[in-house]
């Protein structure tokens, strides 16, 4: 069950990386175009995206390795992230233009990065004793 759960958290883990990172990317380095069909993007938010989908590949390697150091930089991205949503709310309130799916976005990438910390604490500190 402990391996199942180690290989599986990390394939997802590795596809939500790469899947994350070539979206930021796209955007940060306008590739293929996609730039303009994000709309009114907020760049803090897009290279904490791409700054936690760098993370996210390092955790991953930790969650195959079962060390222990994954939940740290988990809890890392989770960090970056709400200071992403901490700047993304001034963004807001001072009146920059933002596209609201970003706000179910963020608090969608919130949620899956806190699971995975969940994850990385069960297969790295609570089942690796």
């Amino acid at each position: 069950m402990k391996n199942l759960l180690k290989y599986t958290a990390t394939l997802a883990l590795v596809a939500f990386a790469l899947l994350t990172l070539f979206l930021s990317s796209s955007i940060i380095f306008d590739w293929f175009g996609i730039r303009a069909q994000e709309g009114n993007y907020v760049l803090i938010v897009v290279w904490a995206n791409f700054i936690s989908s760098i993370i996210y590949l390092f955790a991953a390697y930790g969650f195959i390795t079962l060390k222990k150091w994954t939940v740290k930089l988990l809890i890392t991205s989770l960090g970056l992230l709400v200071l992403a949503a901490i700047g993304f709310i001034i963004h807001i309130n001072t009146g920059g233009l933002y596209e609201p799916k970003t706000v179910g976005a963020l608090l969608f990438r919130m949620t899956v990065t806190l699971i995975f910390t969940f994850l990385a604490y069960l297969t790295t500190l609570k089942w690796n004793k």
